[in-house]
Formats: C-alpha cells, sequence, structure tokens
C-alpha cells in the first residue's frame, strides 16, 4: 500500500471545493459521459436532455476545477476527464456506491 500524503491546509480547501462541485448530480452525469470519448457540447446536451447553455455553464465549472479538459476540433471543442486520477475516482465511487452493504 502506498504512503498517504496529507494535503496542506490550502489543498484541504480546494479539495473540499473539488468535493462540493462533484456532489451536483448534472456535473456528475456529464463527468461519466465524458469518461469513455471526448463529447461536444451539443452531443453531451442531446445524449442527458440538457440545454447546451447548461451544460457549458457546468462545464466551465469542472474546467475551473481541472475535472475536464477541452481539445478544439475545427468549430468543436470536445471534452473529456483532465486525467486518470479523475476517472479512476469516479469508477471506484460508482464501484463503492453499487457494492452490497455488508453491515445489515
Amino acid at each position: 500500500m502506498s504512503k498517504v500524503v496529507l494535503p496542506s491546509q490550502p489543498e484541504t480547501t480546494i479539495l473540499a471545493e473539488t468535493f462540493r462541485l462533484l456532489g451536483d448530480s448534472t456535473r456528475l452525469r456529464i463527468l461519466f459521459f465524458c469518461l469513455e470519448a471526448p463529447r461536444s457540447v451539443g452531443d453531451i446536451a442531446a445524449s442527458l436532455d440538457l440545454s447546451q447553455s447548461l451544460v457549458s455553464h457546468h462545464l466551465r465549472l469542472l474546467r475551473g476545477a481541472r475535472l475536464v479538459r477541452g481539445n478544439r476540433q475545427a468549430k468543436q471543442i470536445f471534452y473529456e476527464l483532465a486525467d486518470k486520477h479523475v476517472s479512476d475516482m469516479l469508477v471506484d465511487m460508482a464501484h463503492h456506491v453499487c457494492e452490497e452493504s455488508g453491515d445489515d
């Protein structure tokens, strides 16, 4: 098992803000939708039944938290998860939530 690195006070504040952003179900839906492949705003909006302006708003917040990154291709920007840490965390938490509780 690797050694746990305790974050500094400023890093803890940033981490808390990141978790606050992840507390929004629409943002989580967007992140999970972008897990498999880069997606355009229009594709995200259509697939998740959201307005493009709402998707753009959430993507701006997620980009600011370094959870997604955008890659311009011609006139469109395709969004994907920022790195393996983000994708691993989402997948791990989804598995955790879906596990049967042994506390019964």
